[in-house]
């Protein structure tokens, strides 16, 4: 009788923890300017106030602040708002705001950078600078900003596991509900200058690395995506809050936004559904910090993120290594979808074609063909 080998695990060897090898990029810098706490908010340009508000809710923000021609969208814990979306001609990613120690820290990153520092003004408070990064998104620096109060904490859910029983005589029924947004966790933005724009991030805003990504088989060329938290010393922080990876033009890939659990995941999606809005890529577990995902297209296009459960690093942790693949990117789940990839046919993938070339026909930038043919591999690796 024959026996049958076992199934080919994609994910074996698939993750270093063991970190870079000699000479290879360390992750951090050796003496930031600066070092920031956390995002404060993202902003955006919509021409439909109405519709974004819409779909804002039903994913599981409530309104902080409403005018005709701004919205503010916060989650349940306290702080400043998640999103501040002001009425523009079209859809644009208007980058996003760092949460900063103190006023003294904008002051000072202000100075070294030959700019000035001004008051953020209403309805934030607080005082701000302005800035560009190497890719030319632009960015602020923020602190003392006026603190929204916590909205009314949800009880959190009991569970039982294996042996270890806490809920009895009680079972579980989950509302199909908005996902209750509780804070704004990470952003993910593509450059065609990621070598010069980690660094402008890790020298000026002390940002370090949780993990590399490189293309197979050019990895001595160096990594082409970071997974990028902030350096809050013993104090945990999120595997990451900026994330960046390497591609023909500068712009947005996605924003996520905490939830309590996977049940809250779930039942938010199906929420979603039901009132007809398009799942891009879920549920699942990601592999670079460890989070479950649900990934949704908000009706401008622009993706979004639910997630729970992910990964709290100190500054004592070095960055992994792995290569970018597509089967890398969730330990379970359904295959990235080729929405989330970027590969569908369609507005995207045309756009994408087009900066493609234009990056390739310029020498201003990383992208040159060898990295492009890496980045064409990763859908089908």
């Amino acid at each position: 009788m024959s026996v049958r080998s076992a199934p080919h695990d994609p994910h074996r060897d698939i993750h270093s923890d063991a970190g870079a090898v000699a000479g290879e990029h360390p992750g951090r810098s050796s003496n930031p300017v600066i070092k920031v706490r956390g995002l404060a908010w993202l902003e955006f340009s919509k021409p439909d106030l109405v519709r974004a508000e819409a779909f804002a809710r039903a994913f599981g923000f409530e309104t902080a602040y409403r005018t005709t021609d701004h919205l503010h969208l916060r989650g349940a814990e306290p702080g400043s708002p998640c999103v501040v979306i002001h009425r523009g001609r079209r859809t644009r990613f208007l980058g996003p705001a760092f949460q900063a120690a103190d006023s003294a820290d904008v002051v000072k990153l202000a100075d070294r950078l030959g700019t000035k520092a001004a008051p953020v003004g209403e309805p934030f408070g607080g005082v701000g600078v302005d800035l560009l990064d190497p890719s030319g998104m632009p960015l602020r620096i923020v602190a003392d900003v006026d603190q929204l109060p916590a909205i009314g904490a949800t009880p959190e859910a009991v569970f039982n596991f294996g042996g270890h029983a806490c809920r009895i005589n009680t079972p579980v029924r989950p509302a199909r509900t908005p996902a209750r947004v509780r804070r704004l966790g990470h952003v993910v933005v593509m450059t065609n200058r990621f070598r010069e724009s980690l660094q402008w991030y890790l020298d000026n805003l002390g940002l370090i690395v949780s993990d590399f990504l490189y293309y197979e088989d050019q990895r001595e060329r160096g990594p082409v995506m970071g997974f990028i938290r902030c350096d809050r010393g013993s104090e945990p922080s999120d595997h990451h809050t900026l994330a960046m990876t390497l591609g023909p033009s500068n712009r947005y890939v996605h924003s996520a936004y905490e939830v309590a659990d996977l049940d809250t995941i779930a039942a938010g999606g199906e929420y979603l559904t039901d009132l007809g809005y398009r799942r891009s890529w879920g549920i699942g577990r990601h592999i670079q910090g460890s989070q479950i995902f649900d990934y949704w297209r908000d009706p401008d296009g622009f993706l979004v993120e639910h997630y729970a459960d992910g990964d709290l690093f100190d500054s004592t942790i070095e960055p992994g290594w792995a290569p970018m693949t597509a089967s890398g990117l969730a330990q379970w789940g359904p295959p990235a979808s080729a929405d989330f990839l970027g590969t569908a046919m369609g507005r995207e993938s045309a756009i994408t074609a087009r900066d493609a070339i234009t990056s390739l026909h310029n020498n201003d930038n990383e992208f040159d063909l060898r990295r492009l043919r890496g980045l064409l591999k990763v859908p089908t690796s």
